[in-house]
């Protein structure tokens, strides 16, 4: 994958885990929270893969 695709796959799996926190704590579903807090994490790495990938180049 390319350094966009990294970043917007990123982007998209925070944003999902915010959403599933968010609805974990409005249910007080403490598994829905921590699903949530996993993919967060996630998008964050795939959003710094792609920032290295930026810095250089996609053929890593």
């Amino acid at each position: 994958m390319g350094e966009l695709t990294d970043r917007a796959k990123g982007l998209a799996n925070e944003a999902i885990g915010n959403t599933k926190q968010a609805a974990g704590k409005a249910t007080n579903d403490a598994s829905l929270h921590a699903e949530g807090v996993v993919q967060e994490r996630k998008g964050e790495l795939d959003q710094a893969k792609g920032k290295v990938k930026g810095a250089l180049g996609d053929d890593i």
